[in-house]
């Protein structure tokens, strides 16, 4: 008898690699500038962070269907293990940047690598289309409930092992560990997958196991692929990583309540997805995603206005609960008008396209940073491209969807 079915055990490593991606997400600049790094450098090797995995990703996904989508997954774990291990093992700049292209690190607490558009499609396979955008919610909350209380935790082994005489670095270095162990961990599970997740398993013709991509719905997902992308870029001034070193700049925060702030943002984020699903079953997935998505950038501008920490992080906060709306829906939307052959493909296509836009960000955001007169910038610029991107999906909205059979 099975241990567990496979829509548990995707739902279970989604929820470890977002507990790992929430605890080096509040540590990562943090640990960079503690080996010394400048603020140059660290923008330079998020970025490349960034930009390492759109190739990676996008290699992996485009292949996953003729590779096989577990074969596929268990080679992610074991490049997510090898960055935490690597990251431990050296502070030359010139390795941590090759590991950062190579590896799996997370500088925003959310999905990194291939595991998001693999999973989306096996979801998409093992539920029925009117359940998908249902399960799509619960699974990103998960995912955002993981990366709160590993956000958390990380807050707390920042601040606990001071106590105890250990240097911050070293208390960095014990959450890196724990990031690697997560990854083994995930790797494990993703072996216990059945066939059932592979395209071959509900595939009928031989013309579907010959083609693997967008070839039918190719000027759809590149589209969405553009305007995903112009979302992430605004995205990428704001990663987790830097909001906690703007954060530290601006009003010296404690790590325990920094910790405790992303945990309130990603539980707020995450039960907002579940509310996404109710919208968007009476007015649509697209105007559920606009609708939602432009207040939410109004609050992200406003931010940095705020006179004291209190009220930053209550207007931050306010945010989360509608800021990541627009996840399920968007990626549900993206499942929905594409063939059930294309979906590893266009999922691993607009994702990465999501990355490669945010990749550009963290090194202006970083510089930016460095400068007193400069340090609210990233906010507006990450807001305004936001809101750019909000008025062309409005266009959108008003257009015909149709779905793929």
């Amino acid at each position: 008898m099975k241990l567990f079915s496979n829509i548990q055990i995707l739902f279970l490593t989604r929820i470890l690699r977002l507990f790992g991606y929430g605890l080096l997400s509040v540590i990562l600049v943090l640990y960079l500038a503690g080996i010394g790094f400048s603020e140059t450098q660290i923008g330079l090797l998020l970025s490349l962070t960034l930009i390492g995995d759109v190739f990676v990703s996008l290699w992996m996904t485009l292949n996953a269907d003729r590779f096989g989508r577990k074969r596929t997954l268990i080679l992610g774990s074991v490049l997510f293990v090898l960055a935490g291990v690597l990251f431990l093992l050296t502070n030359n700049f010139i390795l941590l940047l090759l590991i950062a292209i190579i590896g799996i690190i997370s500088p925003s607490g959310n999905e990194a690598g291939p595991f998001l558009s693999i999973e989306q499609a096996a979801l998409s396979q093992i539920t029925s289309d009117r359940s998908r955008t249902r399960v799509f919610a619960w699974y990103h909350l998960c995912g955002f409930l993981a990366t709160a209380a590993g956000s958390l935790l990380a807050g707390f082994m920042i601040r606990f092992p001071l106590n105890l005489h250990a240097s911050p670095v070293e208390s960095y270095q014990r959450i890196i560990f724990l990031y690697a162990m997560i990854g083994i961990l995930v790797g494990i599970l993703f072996t216990l997958l059945s066939s059932n997740i592979e395209i071959q398993a509900h595939s009928n013709t031989k013309a579907r196991q010959k083609h693997f991509g967008p070839h039918n719905s190719r000027s759809k997902v590149l589209k969405l692929s553009g305007l995903f992308a112009l979302d992430a870029f605004g995205g990428g001034f704001i990663l987790q990583s830097i909001l906690a070193y703007w954060f530290y700049l601006r009003f010296h925060i404690d790590p325990i309540v920094l910790g405790s702030v992303f945990f309130g943002m990603n539980v707020l984020a995450g039960f907002s997805g579940l509310l996404a699903a109710r919208i968007a079953s009476r007015i649509g997935l697209i105007k559920t995603m606009v609708f939602t998505h432009l207040p939410s950038n109004v609050l992200l501008i406003l931010v940095p206005f705020m006179p004291n920490l209190p009220l930053a992080i209550s207007v931050l906060l306010l945010r989360s609960v509608i800021s990541q709306m627009d996840v399920p829906t968007r990626q549900s939307y993206t499942m929905a008008v594409v063939r059930p052959d294309e979906r590893s493909v266009a999922a691993g296509i607009t994702n990465t396209a999501r990355t490669l836009g945010a990749a550009a960000s963290p090194v202006l955001a970083v510089s930016l940073l460095a400068k007193a007169s400069l340090l609210n910038v990233p906010f507006f610029w990450a807001g305004g491209i936001k809101i750019i991107y909000d008025f062309i999906a409005v266009l959108i909205s008003r257009r015909p969807v149709h779905t793929a059979g």
